[in-house]
């Protein structure tokens, strides 16, 4: 368990929902970040870059990722049970070079919806000092919700600047990009993803009050992204284990309602977003926020979506017709509404998962899978669609069943057959997870899962070293050891020295 005093506060949880960062620090001794620079230095001389095994070649590392501190903070965001995705990467600035352009990270050859609700995470370490000079890692603060940047340039930017064991924890689909360096050294970033396996159901932090509330919010400074408040009390709800409760009912809900229609953009994005904090009621503005959801500005829509979630079941018949859109920025708007509405809406998304529009099927299993534990009334359904011919249907099956949990154990078999068997590496992927998060009622996959030990797919058989672990059964205790045995490598042969 993990001390409280290590753990994160209202404020940092407030700030990393909105910011989509925060940055923390070790109290390992400087020497430890020393040897880090050290060793990444002389083996990326040697060797080049050292990519996914960085971990084993500089296992310094290790206790980085263990100091109290990190702990505290992913356990805090993710939850106690988070585990290490085996993707990571040291970066490497050189010096004079020019910096990158903004972008999000991609998901290791893998194609996945943008995740609003941090299930996933990362971290950025430095083992040396990293003023703005030496070119750190700058975001763009409150991007995470977007899929495209709102601005062209770098306005806005935060430099994530900090001495030798500075780590910033970053919502997995920040923009970032790399400054330039004009210095004389090199500058060396570890980058770590992480992975949340259990929903929550309460807060995981050093909570003292479960109300939300705006946190240090100030618009006219942050040109990259905008006010989304209704969008941010969704996220708090859900990492607190609550619901949308909150009801606001204050506000003139005709003047917003015109205000959808505005010629200015910021306009209708501030209309959407405070009609979402109405919650239900707002159900007088569903027609008018529906139409929203097509707003060519992407802040607009995305309160659109986040305050027809907001205002809950009355909403669903309309958006369950928006997933038959012509447009896919609108469909995936309106999953994102369903999926913020939660439990109301597992029926009629299970109605429509069984569309002949495979669009409308890609949506509803989408919106299930963000659902999570709140979708265990959707289990049977899906586990019929878990073969469906849409290659991206059968991505997001898996996903739900895993984001349900122990609830999903009646999905075991078709996971079973799905990782030994689709032809897809992401719906083995996924697959494999699920497992992992089920526990230990996956037990029956202990065979597929040694056999997937040896899958061509890197991150499948990381999955399925998760999930052998998470059964935790002799058998499965005893496959993990066999394939570890196998794997182990020497970190320290190299071609100067062999034996």
């Amino acid at each position: 368990m993990q001390e409280q005093s290590h753990l994160l506060t209202d404020d940092q949880i407030r700030d990393f929902i909105i910011n989509g960062y925060i940055s923390i620090k070790t109290d390992l001794p400087r020497s430890v970040h020393e040897t880090i620079y050290r060793k990444t230095q002389e083996y990326t001389e040697k060797e080049g870059n050292l990519g996914n095994n960085i971990l084993p070649r500089v296992p310094e590392l290790q206790a980085v990722f263990e100091d109290p501190a990190v702990r505290g903070a992913f356990s805090s965001i993710l939850g106690e049970n988070y585990v290490m995705h085996s993707h990571r990467h040291p970066h490497r600035n050189t010096p004079h070079s020019g910096g990158q352009g903004f972008h999000k990270d991609s998901y290791w050859g893998h194609q996945k919806v943008r995740h609003h609700l941090p299930r996933w995470a990362m971290a950025f370490y430095y083992p040396q000092d990293t003023p703005v000079e030496i070119g750190p890692s700058a975001i763009l603060s409150g991007t995470q919700y977007y899929s495209h940047r709102i601005t062209d340039s770098n306005d806005g930017e935060v430099a994530l600047s900090g001495s030798a064991g500075t780590i910033s924890v970053i919502h997995f689909d920040l923009w970032h990009r790399a400054m330039a360096n004009s210095t004389d050294k090199t500058r060396y970033m570890m980058k770590f993803q992480f992975i949340r396996l259990d929903e929550p159901n309460e807060p995981e932090w050093d909570s003292e009050d479960i109300s939300w509330k705006i946190n240090g919010f100030d618009e006219e400074s942050n040109p990259a992204a905008k006010k989304h408040e209704t969008t941010w009390r969704h996220v708090w709800n859900w990492m607190a284990g609550s619901t949308n409760g909150d009801n606001s009912s204050n506000g003139n809900l005709s003047k917003y309602i015109d205000a959808l229609k505005d010629e200015t953009p910021d306009v209708r994005s501030n209309a959407a977003d405070e009609l979402g904090m109405l919650s239900e009621d707002a159900t007088d503005a569903i027609t008018e926020l529906a139409n929203s959801l097509s707003d060519d500005y992407e802040p607009a829509r995305l309160n659109a979506a986040y305050a027809l979630g907001a205002i809950g079941e009355s909403a669903v018949p309309t958006l369950i017709e928006k997933l038959s859109d012509e447009n896919g920025s609108t469909r995936r708007m309106a999953a994102y509404a369903l999926a913020a509405v939660g439990n109301p809406a597992v029926q009629a998304l299970s109605n429509v998962i069984n569309h002949d529009n495979e669009n409308i099927r890609l949506e509803a299993a989408y919106a299930l899978a963000q659902i999570g534990s709140g979708a265990e009334a959707a289990v049977d359904i899906m586990i019929e669609k878990a073969i469906d011919s849409n290659v991206e249907v059968r991505r997001y099956i898996p996903e739900a069943f895993g984001a349900i949990g122990p609830a999903a154990a009646p999905a075991v078999p078709v996971l079973i057959d799905r990782l030994a068997n689709d032809e897809d590496a992401q719906v083995r992927f996924e697959s494999a997870l699920a497992l992992a998060q089920i526990g230990p009622a996956s037990s029956d996959a202990i065979p597929v899962l040694k056999d997937s030990l040896s899958d061509s797919n890197r991150y499948v058989r990381d999955n399925s070293i998760h999930a052998l672990k998470r059964i935790g059964t002799p058998e499965a205790e005893t496959a993990l050891l066999d394939y570890l045995l196998m794997a182990r490598w020497c970190a320290v042969t190299n071609s100067e020295s062999t034996f």
